[in-house]
Order: C-alpha cells, then sequence, then structure tokens
C-alpha cells in the first residue's frame, strides 16, 4: 500500500538535493551550502534519508504537540475562564486579565488561537479595515490635540447612559478623560479647562464640526475660549481624519466598560474619581509614549480661567441703567466703578458655577436681579394758567389775548 507524504516546500528542496548528492552529482560540502546548513547535520539528514527515505526528511514533531508548547491543562483552564468569566473581552485584554488576577502570562495571538479553536465569537477575529493615507503624528507633546466626545452605555444598564470626553495628544497618545451626561458646552469647558490645568495649553484643537464647537460665521462660547487662549481649532471632515481619537473611543468602549463592571461603578462621579485614582495612569502607561518628545504646551501663568471657560454675551445698558437677560431685569448699581452711559454695552459672563458677572471695559459693576420690569418714572406735566404767557399769541408787534 502506497504512503502519501505531505512535504513542505523546504523539504521538497532538501529531497532534491540529497537525491543528488547520493547519485555522485554533489558533495556533502557543495549540499551544505545550497541548503545554508552545516555539513554535519547535512550527514545526519543524508543518514536518515538513506535509510528511511522520503520520509526521513519530515519534521519529526509534525502532528505532535510542540515540545515548547503550552500544555493541555493549562489551555483547557483558559478556555474554561474565558467562557466563564471574560467572554465579551478580546484576547488581549483577556491576555492582560490573565497575568493581572491569575498570574498567567500567555501571548494574546495563543489565547486569539486557543478561543477560536473553541467555539469563538466573532470580535476574537481581527476587523479588515479600508486602507486610508496615513498622516504622520505631530513632533512635539501640546502641538496638536484631538478633542471628541463618545455617547454610550457605560455602565451597561446600572446607571444612565452618559458621554466621556476624550482628548488624546497626537504625537504621545497621552490620553485624558471625563465622564459627563452630554457633550454639551458647559462639559466641554469643564473638560478643556482641567486638561489645560493639568497638562498646560495645548497649541492646536482638532475635532469635528458639532456644534458645541463650530458655528457659521460666528464663534461659539468653547471656540471664543479657545481663541482667547490662542488656540488653533482644526475641524476634521470625517470621523477618519481624526482617527486616532476615534479608535481611541472604540479601546475605552471595550475596556473602560469591563472595568467599571469589575468594580461596581455605576455614577457618574464614581468614574470619574476612578479615572483620576486609577484607570487614566494605568492606561497611559500601557499606551502612551511621552519619552523624548519635547513638551511644548504653554504655560497658564497670566490668564484668568474663569473670565475664559464660561458662557459670554454683550447687552445695552437702557436709559435707568437696566439690562435685559433671559427674561429678567438687573440694575445696574452704583459703587466704586464709574456705569457705563446708556445705549454702551457690558459684558455678560456665566461662570461654570453658575454665578454671574458684568463688566464694562475690564471692570466688574454691582448689580441686583430685579424680580419684576423697572417702572418708568412719570413726567410731571406743566399745565399753563390761562393767563400766562404762552398762552396768549403775537401777531406782529401786536399781542391778543
Amino acid at each position: 500500500m502506497e504512503t502519501m507524504l505531505i512535504m513542505s516546500a523546504k523539504e521538497r528542496d532538501r529531497l532534491t538535493i540529497l537525491t543528488q548528492v547520493c547519485e555522485a552529482h554533489l558533495s556533502v560540502a557543495e549540499a551544505a551550502e545550497l541548503l545554508s546548513i552545516s555539513q554535519r547535520q547535512t550527514y545526519r539528514i543524508l543518514k536518515r534519508f538513506r535509510v528511511e527515505g522520503a520520509k526521513g526528511l519530515l519534521h519529526r514533531l509534525r502532528g505532535h504537540p510542540s515540545n515548547r508548547g503550552y500544555g493541555e491543562e493549562l489551555r483547557q483552564r483558559v478556555v474554561k475562564l474565558y467562557w466563564q468569566d471574560y467572554r465579551d473581552y478580546g484576547p488581549t485584554l483577556f491576555s492582560e486579565k490573565l497575568i493581572e488576577h491569575h498570574s498567567l502570562q500567555i501571548n494574546h495571538e495563543t489565547v486569539r488561537r486557543w478561543l477560536m479553536a473553541n467555539g469563538g465569537s466573532s470580535n476574537l477575529q481581527r476587523k479588515k479595515r479600508p486602507h486610508r493615507k496615513r498622516r504622520e503624528r505631530r513632533a512635539a507633546i501640546g502641538e496638536l490635540v484631538q478633542f471628541d466626545g463618545s455617547e454610550h452605555d457605560w455602565f451597561e444598564g446600572r446607571g444612565p447612559s452618559c458621554t466621556v470626553l476624550h482628548a488624546i495628544d497626537d504625537a504621545s497618545n497621552r490620553t485624558f478623560l471625563r465622564f459627563a451626561p452630554s457633550e454639551d458646552t458647559a462639559n466641554a469647558l469643564i473638560t478643556m479647562r482641567m486638561y489645560c490645568e493639568g497638562y498646560g495649553i495645548p497649541r492646536a484643537l482638532y475635532t469635528d464640526y458639532d456644534s458645541v464647537y463650530y458655528a457659521n460665521g460666528t464663534l461659539t462660547d468653547f471656540g471664543r475660549a479657545m481663541q482667547r487662549l490662542g488656540v488653533e481649532i482644526i475641524y476634521a471632515n470625517s470621523p477618519q481624519a481624526k482617527g486616532r481619537v476615534e479608535r481611541g473611543n472604540r479601546t475605552h468602549q471595550d475596556r473602560l466598560v469591563k472595568e467599571l463592571r469589575e468594580r461596581g461603578i455605576s455614577t457618574i462621579a464614581e468614574a470619574n474619581r476612578f479615572l483620576d485614582t486609577d484607570y487614566l495612569n494605568k492606561h497611559n502607561q500601557h499606551f502612551a509614549a511621552t519619552e523624548n518628545l519635547a513638551d511644548i504646551h504653554r504655560s497658564i501663568e497670566g490668564y484668568n480661567f474663569d473670565n475664559i471657560f464660561c458662557f459670554q454675551t454683550e447687552r445695552q445698558v437702557h436709559n435707568d441703567y437696566t439690562i435685559s437677560l433671559a427674561g429678567q431685569y438687573i440694575q445696574l448699581l452704583r459703587g466704586t466703578e464709574p456705569l457705563p452711559p446708556p445705549r454702551h454695552s457690558v459684558t455678560v459672563r456665566r461662570y461654570l458655577d453658575n454665578s454671574l458677572h458684568i463688566f464694562w471695559k475690564d471692570l466688574e459693576l454691582s448689580f441686583e436681579i430685579l424680580d419684576h420690569k423697572p417702572t418708568p418714572k412719570l413726567r410731571k406735566v406743566f399745565h399753563p394758567a390761562a393767563t400766562h404767557p404762552w398762552r396768549r399769541s403775537w401777531i406782529g408787534k401786536t399781542r391778543y389775548a
């Protein structure tokens, strides 16, 4: 009965050359040079070939587990752990959890193969994405920061859906995150202020055309704050253009969600404390590369962040030294600073702590909020007597009563 042998290209090449040696067409030294192996190894292979024929050229471990491989017991233990506690984890994160919680150091690709061979789902396979032209990273930390919001069910039903505001440095991948109820102007200003207080003022910000950041022909409150700080805002024309922050959002929607689940965190306040005390440090140690990079964030010295990170509008002063704002009337009060003349404009700022402040020529004014519309003062009308000269008319030089 004939035996079918399955040989690799390397083994077929050896068969051809060793056949030439056996037929005395090549010497052992020439064969060793052609096969890129030592003469000693060539003699060993040639001996097996003469005794066993072509079968002697097959690798001895074919069909058997590798001598350097993991044991079957360990493989079964890892697969069982995955299906019991980590069934929605990707292989990379799962391999990290094996080290962190089970003291098992196994390469994530090995974990991927084991799980795929044991009924793994599609989330274990690498997703194919369309090729796009790569944009080179910026050369220094703080040269460009990508900024975006990621709305997601971060607490998996344990709490309300919310948004994570995400700032990532383009050069180093260093990440700053903040949980907020939504991606609105107030929360974007709060997050950006905390970023600047922690790292400094970036040179440029890369974001999308959301109404928080962009209004055609006018400045939003967020845009005005960045303008006063000297931060250039660059608007991305597609999600792929700011791919670094978009990929970061996907990473956090996988990793951060599971970390919150493990700790039973279900509120925004708890989640922000976890970011500050644990997650961000660990994440940046793992993914950020800040070594040998210059940091060109600008200093925050000399800036009054209360007057920059706020809501601002202009209002005209009425004749009675009042202004109207959101259906309310505000009376400007005399103090040490002069009051603006009527029909001049004042700057009204609402700080992030919801306090109201009014300025004229950078001088803060005192005021009080009225609970009703101010009543205009009635003018006293003068009614002259019948004999008053005004009631007499003159024609030429003759006076008529």
